[in-house]
């Protein structure tokens, strides 16, 4: 394990070539105000608060400032020539333009640790007051320095009470847009509990047309049809249990292009109902036109919960599972279906599915995604790293990376689950197969059908890749394990409060709570 880097902590690893290259603090640089040269950046610093009056870390707090706003402030000074009065006495922080992110110059001043600058308030300087008569007489640089400091703390005033009328402002705003999906078509009755926003078909469609019109492009619906293992395994499940379709009535669900409602066509089906809101069922019509299955197949255009069909059905046909198995929120359609649409003793196919994490030890993937951060073309960017981190990732992973057994976490029986079933906390436990270092753990789902010809398929790292792929959570810090290691932990599973169909997630492990988030 020698040749494999240490990258169980944040701090940065390079060689003594790369490091020099790396450090600024030895970097003479030229004050930003007049033409003095200083050593190393830090005395530039110092030099500027004390001869310019120009404090950085005043600046930092004053407006909340991180790495960019810096490197905006210093191409600002240097693009405009700025006075150090100017930005000190500004109220707001007039270099907030990107235009100001692209450098000037190869400058020194941009490889300067902004964001280790600490709040380093200088002892007050000391003026001598003279006091006669009952009248207390300044010096003028006494004087100066009041009215700046009393500007200064009238800035920061009024600059808090324009954040606080913003802040205003945006709540109502958040109320009124919460009001609009909480009441839907304006019908809750005075005095009766407003209704809780938890799944799908109590969105209005009118707040839930951006899903719907994520499929309307060719590129998705080319996307899941080459995925062989998806579209061959509803065909085989369909076309291999005719008995189960023949003079049978059908959902299909979410259609799309309406294969799965062509395939339960061929396999004997009485009646099809082939239902999608998005764009693209327009081209399944002209599809099943051309298949000649007009006859068997009538299409719908409608989101299913404002929807009321022509008769209910013997069988459920849907693909509805989205990245993690949970997101989209799709399942909640499948179960209002289930509920409203189907007849007594119906099928549903898929009707079961569980989820699995499993260990991942890329250590280059982490490289590249994670500790890319920390040298972007010469500049640290290090405070990007926590907000990487916090998005869960969709990729494939290779099978040769994976460095535990698999753990099911949640098992869903979709002929009796609930809208309820989005949410759970689950433990589980990791049997480590190889010595490496624990990057991420890995999310996936198992698909079955469960009928007198079973099918089933995997969207695990094990298998052949499907357009799922899967779901990544990267830790920030990587932890070494060793063959035999058994790693425990719990994740936690809910929708997201502002967007029914995302999710959070949140994994405990290792002594910490790790969150994310998928939307």
């Amino acid at each position: 394990m020698s040749d494999v880097p240490d990258l169980s902590s944040d701090e940065e690893h390079y060689d003594d070539e790369e490091w020099q290259e790396m450090d600024a603090s030895n970097t003479a640089v030229t004050c930003l105000f007049c033409t003095i040269t200083l050593p190393t950046i830090e005395e530039g610093v110092s030099h500027c608060e004390k001869d310019h009056n120009f404090n950085l870390s005043a600046l930092k707090s004053k407006f909340n400032m991180d790495c960019y706003s810096y490197i905006k402030l210093i191409n600002y000074i240097k693009t405009n020539k700025a006075k150090p009065e100017e930005i000190t006495c500004s109220a707001t922080a007039i270099w907030n333009d990107d235009k100001y992110l692209k450098p000037v110059d190869n400058d020194e001043w941009l490889m300067f640790d902004f964001d280790s600058l600490t709040e380093n308030v200088s002892s007050p300087k000391s003026y001598h007051a003279n006091v006669e008569n009952g009248l207390v007489t300044l010096s003028q640089a006494h004087f100066l320095e009041l009215q700046r400091t009393i500007q200064a703390l009238t800035e920061q005033v009024k600059e808090s009470q324009l954040h606080l009328q913003m802040a205003k402002e945006d709540m109502c705003k958040m109320q009124s847009s919460m009001k609009t999906i909480v009441e839907g078509s304006n019908n809750i009755v005075d005095n009766e509990p407003a209704t809780i926003v938890n799944c799908v078909s109590k969105v209005p469609l009118e707040c839930d047309e951006g899903y719907f019109s994520s499929y309307a492009h060719f590129g998705i619906h080319y996307e899941m049809l080459s995925d062989k293992v998806r579209t061959e395994s509803y065909k085989n499940a369909i076309i291999q249990n005719k008995d189960i379709f023949n003079d049978k009535v059908v959902l299909d669900l979410g259609c799309g292009t309406g294969i799965l409602s062509m395939f339960c066509a061929t396999a004997g089906s009485k009646k099809v109902y082939a239902l999608d809101q998005s764009e693209v069922i327009y081209h399944a019509m002209d599809i099943i036109r051309e298949n000649n299955y007009t006859d068997k197949i009538k299409t719908i255009k409608g989101r299913l919960e404002d929807t009321k069909l022509d008769e209910k059905v013997d069988i459920i046909v849907s693909e509805w599972m989205g990245y993690f198995l949970l997101f989209e929120g799709m399942l909640d359609s499948v179960i209002y279906a289930r509920e409203n649409c189907l007849n007594p003793g119906g099928i549903l196919l898929p009707n079961k599915c569980n989820i699995s994490l499993v260990a991942n030890g890329d250590v280059d993937m982490h490289k590249k995604l994670i500790n890319f951060w920390s040298d972007v073309y010469g500049y640290k960017m290090n405070c990007m790293k926590s907000e990487v981190v916090r998005e869960a990732s969709i990729e494939v992973v290779a099978s040769k990376h994976i460095i535990s057994e698999p753990c099911i976490v949640k098992d869903i029986d979709l002929n009796t689950c609930n809208i309820d079933v989005v949410d759970f906390i689950s433990p589980f436990e990791l049997c480590i197969t190889q010595d490496g270092f624990l990057t991420s753990l890995v999310g996936y789902f198992d698909t079955f059908f469960d009928l007198p010809t079973p099918v089933s398929f995997s969207t695990g790292p094990h298998t052949t890749p499907t357009h799922w792929k899967q779901t990544l959570f990267y830790f920030k810090d990587c932890k070494e394990v060793k063959q035999g290691d058994v790693i425990s932990g719990t994740i936690t599973c809910n929708r997201l409060k502002t967007d029914v169909r995302g999710l959070s997630v949140q994994i405990d492990i290792f002594g910490k709570t790790h969150k994310y988030i998928l939307s």
